[in-house]
């Protein structure tokens, strides 16, 4: 409740001027972010990584965090590295080469985005890439995972429930949307149109989000796309990652 308590006196105000649907922003970000710490604890990962601090700007656990896991396990659900964990702002991300968790530099300092915190567990999805060949901007496949924060570096296994297409500079942007298969009051929900039903005013608040976290005109959103959807573009990534990797050995 301590992260909804801090943000919540800036996001209401801003949230007002923006939406007569005041009322259903804030009941959905509450929902989202302000569930208590038991709900962190419950939501189901492969494991936490076992990382270690190399350095103040690097994170290593022996492990390749995008060529050791699998995209999908057995039963479908999908793998996310949590890279940057909800209401955070530092841009950490997984070095393709080393596998280790490196936080972002941008004009030789450490990059935070200047914006709202993010509205998720943002991460990437082992084994997948988005090949620059194909429109992509030559990065894994990212992920968000709603729910409570969980620890920089944990691997979830999560439940995909739709897509927001999106172009950065011009290039493939996609961010899949997905929730904890376990452990999370979003746990249940299917596809976009459950969470809709259910959590009314959550897509609209990350769609806000994704478009303007840059700066205006930066990023161009063309919309949600379905679960099926979604679905394509993980197994068209995981298609191009392989390949790459046929290549590189």
């Amino acid at each position: 409740m301590v992260f909804a308590r801090s943000i919540l006196p800036g996001v209401i105000p801003m949230l007002y001027t923006r939406s007569k649907n005041v009322a259903a922003f804030a009941i959905a970000f509450l929902l989202t972010f302000a569930c208590p710490r038991s709900f962190a604890e419950q939501i189901v990962s492969v494991e936490a990584a076992g990382l270690h601090a190399v350095n103040a700007y690097t994170l290593s656990g022996g492990t390749h965090l995008h060529r050791h896991y699998p995209a999908t396990d057995r039963s479908g659900n999908v793998h996310a590295v949590i890279e940057i964990p909800t209401g955070t702002n530092a841009k950490w991300e997984v070095d393709k080469d080393t596998g280790e968790l490196i936080w972002e530099f941008k004009n030789g300092s450490p990059r935070v985005v200047s914006y709202l915190a993010y509205p998720g567990n943002y991460g990437m999805i082992p084994g997948t890439l988005l090949s620059k060949e194909e429109g992509g901007d030559g990065d894994p496949l990212d992920i968000l995972v709603l729910g409570p924060a969980v620890s920089r570096g944990s691997v979830l296994k999560t439940r995909v429930i739709g897509v927001l297409r999106m172009l950065d500079d011009g290039e493939q942007d996609d961010k899949l949307i997905a929730v904890p298969v376990a452990g999370s009051p979003l746990s249940s929900v299917s596809d976009l149109q459950a969470l809709d039903q259910n959590f009314p005013g959550i897509t609209k608040i990350l769609e806000i989000w994704f478009s303007n976290y840059k700066g205006p005109g930066e990023i161009e959103s063309l919309g949600y796309d379905s679960k099926e959807e979604a679905e394509a573009i993980l197994a068209d990534s995981v298609a191009s990652f392989e390949r790459s990797e046929d290549i590189r050995n």
